[in-house]
């Protein structure tokens, strides 16, 4: 049981430093190419495509569960 511990605590001081947890631009380059070959995009819309993927924004994919759009309405009060 000990020995399940030591490796359990090894694995979670290890894991944060692999560099495999790392995006290089090399692989953020080959996962925005095979996103626009697979939506079978091409000129202007393939260009833009790539220049968004390529950037570093975080773009979240939509609100939470419960949670109003941001900049939208308030939610109508509950009583």
């Amino acid at each position: 049981m000990l020995r399940y511990t030591i490796v359990a605590a090894l694995l979670a001081v290890a894991l944060p430093s692999a560099p495999s947890f790392a995006v290089s631009a090399k692989d953020k380059m080959a996962t925005c190419k095979f996103g626009a070959d697979d939506q079978k995009l091409q000129g202007a819309a393939r260009n833009a495509f790539m220049k968004k993927c390529m950037s570093n924004r975080d773009e979240p994919r939509g609100a939470a569960a419960g949670m109003p759009p941001p900049g939208g309405a308030p939610p109508p009060p509950q009583h």
